[in-house]
């Protein structure tokens, strides 16, 4: 079985583990005590955050462990929010944050602030200047990732700290997906990031507070970690997790390496092996071990498990999923395809003949789900015009409707149309995408009497 998922959970570092089971025996204790056993877990405490905060690039005194690094973003913001709460309650993020921190977003608008969300370009990129246009003097927090976790797109972190620096605002940065890979650089004013995605143990996030930003922790207060982070300290984890992550800086140049290889022989040859395959995701400014493709026609739920079938665990930001029926917000706010998607992220240590049997299974993978989809009898075509066609698509989910649409485009003439009837979410993007794929113009999205129509013109 090869497991290609490390960009949601990466596999227990070899020094974590020791790390973890030497400081069962010292670590038990609580680090507040006066007595032996409190002072030599206070020891491994204190340790493990000196390692942290060098690796992060900070004071140690500026650095606490939380429970999470989703936690850790939560109290990011609202203590940044409540420190700055005289200077406004407007907040900034971009639209393919995190979900902890649009949630955290979400709350704060609900609550009366005020956010902007800031767009990225097909390749999930921000502009710096676009971040620069929704400072204003009501800003209290912009909050920035320093790299996405579904497309590995990097984030221009210096320049728009740069910026918010100079306008006094502090920049919270998400650096759950990067900072195995090295330091965040940049004047940032808050960082954040979770042990569990750089091969620490789960239950370990990091919530870093430079000298001299507004803070104000929310919630009942608590004595543990300075006020900033309730409860008892699970030293062993922390050990652990400050451990692997100077172990995974320290091999990080070489293991980048040879994962971009990897992902670039990936990226290559997708498109060429599997016909209707958009590579998503920055082609330059990208983590070292994540790619990330989508597949015309295909379910992305079924792609998944014959994968996994297959011997490959990955994951997908698809619509066609279990868990949701709506596209990924990431994939959304990009514009790019959402059906059959598969983000592909390498743990260190995956091997050539991995990506190979991978790059070998996925074309017949794809072929075979194709094919299971077939001709949906449920879809109708009702002629409209000599020069138009109505495909109803109604109570049908992706890929269908997109598939359907591939299917008649060519029984209209060069300037004619078609309008597709869908009430599915995913359509509004997925037939988009399509249009842009396959060269035929998009014409926009109409009401109709359930759902909305999709009319599409044909060019080629």
């Amino acid at each position: 079985m090869s497991y290609f998922d490390a960009a949601s959970a990466a596999p227990l570092h070899p020094v974590a583990r020791q790390a973890l089971q030497a400081s069962f025996d010292e670590g038990w204790a609580d680090p507040a005590r006066l007595y032996r056993e409190g002072r030599r877990a206070r020891l491994l405490l204190d340790a493990a955050r000196e390692a942290a905060a060098e690796a992060v690039g900070c004071r140690p005194d500026e650095l606490v462990f939380t429970t999470s690094g989703t936690r850790a973003v939560h109290s990011g913001i609202e203590g940044a929010l409540a420190g700055r709460r005289r200077v406004g309650h407007h907040l900034i993020v971009s639209a393919v944050e995190h979900s902890s921190v649009l949630h955290s977003a979400d709350l704060h608008e609900a609550s009366g602030g005020a956010v902007t969300r800031v767009r990225v370009d097909r390749a999930g990129r921000v502009s710096p200047s676009a971040y620069a246009e929704a400072l204003g003097p009501g800003t209290a927090l912009a909050c920035l990732q320093s790299a996405n976790h579904e497309v590995g797109t990097e984030q221009p972190v210096a320049e728009v700290a740069r910026m918010c620096r100079e306008a006094g605002v502090p920049l919270l940065v998400d650096a759950a997906q990067s900072l195995g890979w090295g330091r965040v650089e940049g004047d940032w004013s808050l960082l954040t990031a979770s042990a569990h995605k750089w091969g620490g143990p789960a239950g370990v996030g990091l919530l870093v507070v430079r000298k001299g930003v507004r803070f104000a922790p929310q919630g009942p207060a608590d004595e543990r970690e300075s006020g900033r982070a309730a409860g008892f300290e699970n030293v062993p984890a922390i050990v652990a997790a400050a451990a692997s992550l100077r172990a995974v800086q320290a091999e990080a140049v070489q293991e980048a390496a040879r994962l971009r290889e990897l992902t670039e022989r990936i990226r290559a040859r997708v498109p060429v092996l599997v016909p209707d395959v958009e590579v998503v995701g920055d082609a330059v400014h990208r983590l070292p071990g994540i790619v990330t493709f989508s597949c015309l026609y295909v379910d992305g739920e079924t792609l998944l498990h014959e994968l996994d079938r297959a011997g490959f665990s990955v994951s997908s930001g698809s619509s066609c999923t279990s868990s949701t029926l709506t596209p990924s917000h990431v994939l959304k706010a990009m514009g790019v395809l959402s059906e059959g998607n598969v983000r592909v992220s390498l743990p260190p240590g995956t091997g050539e003949e991995d990506v190979e049997r991978f790059l070998s299974v996925l074309p017949g993978t794809v072929s075979g789900v194709r094919e299971k989809l077939g001709a949906p009898t449920a879809v109708t075509k009702v002629p409209a015009s000599a020069d138009a066609l109505v495909v109803d698509a109604l109570g049908r989910r992706c890929p269908i409707p997109v598939i359907e649409l591939a299917k008649v485009i060519g029984d209209v003439p060069v300037g004619g149309t078609v309008r597709v009837l869908s009430d599915d979410e995913a359509a509004r993007l997925d037939i988009p995408a399509w249009c842009e794929m396959r060269g035929q113009e998009y014409v926009g999205e109409e009401p109709a009497e359930h759902g909305s129509a999709y009319v599409v013109r044909r060019l080629s």
